[in-house]
């Protein structure tokens, strides 16, 4: 199959012999995106990309990574005007708030839903975030490209089902986009197939990270570690997705 541009970093990651070729596709994809909002391309000094990130803003992991990123000047110059918007927004929240009137029911209530509407458009804006509103979009493309590939190209569906599968996160996706992109006929060889790639993948999992601890007994000291030295970076992996053994992304100066 000729390759495209969602091909190439789909086909990229498959052939990284990952646990997750969505794994390695959201580090690409996030770095990217990572280096466009804070890179030396000074991307947040224009002012449609500062209008955007201003309104959408930035969840608490994707402000912790801009942190660790290392561009004190860009961090604040976004922060700067993104102030300027929230506190105009709360401004406008306060000014239109009037108390709900307490009721008996209301005290036993658990709360499990906001029904304030300060506490409502807080968790709006927690849900709220520029990196991962982009990489949503992004990821919605790569996930059409993996069904649209594992239909039409033998060589691209063969090395999915002779691989290590996905991590459990991405999978469920996987699953999820696959009723709406595949039609009955496919599902019935899909999902089996999917299924019986899980299972043997996970059984190695949990194999590695079994022989990991069993050479701490005094009894394996001189045994070979085989595929278990790095087990528990992938098999934290495998069970919620991404890289815990990565180092920090910093700014390339």
């Amino acid at each position: 199959m000729k390759e495209t541009l969602y091909t190439i970093p789909l086909n990229d990651a498959v052939n990284a012999d990952d646990e997750c070729p969505f794994c390695y596709i959201e580090r690409e994809v996030e770095q990217d995106l990572m280096d466009f909002v804070l890179g030396s391309g000074s991307s947040y000094m224009e002012s449609d990309v500062r209008e955007a990130t201003d309104k959408a803003g930035f969840c608490r992991a994707h402000f912790k990574k801009m942190f660790d990123y290392g561009n004190t000047l860009g961090n604040g110059w976004i922060l700067k005007t993104h102030y300027m918007k929230m506190r105009k927004e709360m401004k406008e929240q306060f000014d239109k708030y009037a108390p709900s009137k307490s009721s008996l029911m209301g005290k036993l209530k658990k709360n499990t839903e906001r029904t304030n509407p300060i506490g409502v458009w807080m968790q709006e804006k927690e849900n709220s975030c520029y990196i991962c509103n982009r990489f949503t979009d992004t990821y919605d493309r790569y996930m059409d490209t993996f069904f649209f590939m594992y239909k039409k190209d033998e060589d691209f569906k063969r090395r999915i089902l002779s691989g290590k599968g996905f991590c459990l996160h991405h999978f469920g996706d996987l699953c999820e986009y696959g009723e709406n992109r595949l039609s009955d006929k496919e599902k019935k060889e899909f999902y089996p197939a999917m299924f019986e790639l899980m299972e043997r993948n996970m059984e190695r999992l949990q194999e590695d990270v079994t022989w990991l601890v069993d050479k701490f007994d005094y009894r394996n000291k001189d045994a070979d570690w085989k595929n278990s030295k790095d087990a528990i970076q992938r098999g934290m992996q495998k069970l919620k997705g991404g890289y815990p053994a990565d180092p920090v992304y910093k700014m390339n100066k």
